[in-house]
């Protein structure tokens, strides 16, 4: 990312870990034995970060991001290793926060503890440079009167392998047929199995994506191969 130049890229939207496997033991941050069906998000990440690592972490990346970018989409999950961070980092950014989507997933898992409420959504967390102090998107393409901001997208049934949290292609569409034209440069710094940039390349945009985990990068080129028709 830091190779990137400074507004280099239209729209960024991204997904990154959710630190599932840190959690609260006599009231005090622990991080459990690694539950793999709960850590499958990004390949090396064990999802137990201490919580204030976790905030500097996704803090220097936002700061990245909205240095290269002026419209960034930002996926995240609230739920006990992220918590903190997410309302902190919500306060941080609180001058580029320009508004938050609900994604509503229609159907919630029932939660793992006690006394612990089914989650059924997720935010997405809207950060602009330009403009941030409206709700008014100047760079949008949608007519008044015709997105709301809870999105009803059912979570993709058919997974990819290894992969246990991949986005829907719905999301990554309606956000680029709002916010993105033909041609806009688009930008995922937690690639994992590239749906971005399949969805990109439907939608004749470029992209750019950025992903550490060898397999996962494997998968991506098959898989955006298989989308061209190509392999």
């Amino acid at each position: 990312m830091k190779k990137i130049p400074d507004d280099f890229v239209d729209v960024v939207i991204t997904s990154p870990p959710y630190n599932m496997n840190l959690r609260i033991r006599n009231g005090e941050y622990c991080s459990r034995q690694i539950v793999k069906e709960l850590s499958t998000k990004y390949e090396g990440f064990d999802d137990n970060l201490p919580i204030d690592e976790y905030y500097k972490f996704h803090s220097d990346v936002l700061r990245e991001l909205l240095r290269i970018s002026n419209l960034v989409f930002y996926n995240v999950q609230i739920v006990t290793g992220s918590k903190r961070a997410i309302f902190k980092m919500i306060g941080e950014f609180s001058e580029n926060l320009k508004d938050i989507i609900i994604w509503d997933k229609r159907f919630a898992q029932p939660a793992i503890g006690e006394q612990v409420m089914n989650r059924r959504s997720e935010l997405i967390l809207v950060f602009e440079k330009d403009y941030p102090i409206s709700r008014q998107f100047r760079s949008s393409v949608f007519k008044r009167g015709t997105l709301d901001d809870v999105w009803v997208i059912d979570r993709e049934r058919k997974n990819v392998e290894g992969h246990g949290a991949t986005f829907p292609e719905k999301l990554i569409f309606t956000i680029l047929e709002n916010f993105s034209k033909e041609g806009d440069i688009v930008y995922d710094p937690f690639l994992g199995t590239g749906t971005t940039a399949i969805v990109s390349k439907k939608m004749s945009r470029k992209y750019i994506g950025s992903e550490i985990g060898k397999e996962y990068f494997n998968i991506c080129k098959k898989r955006i191969k298989e989308a061209e028709g190509l392999f």
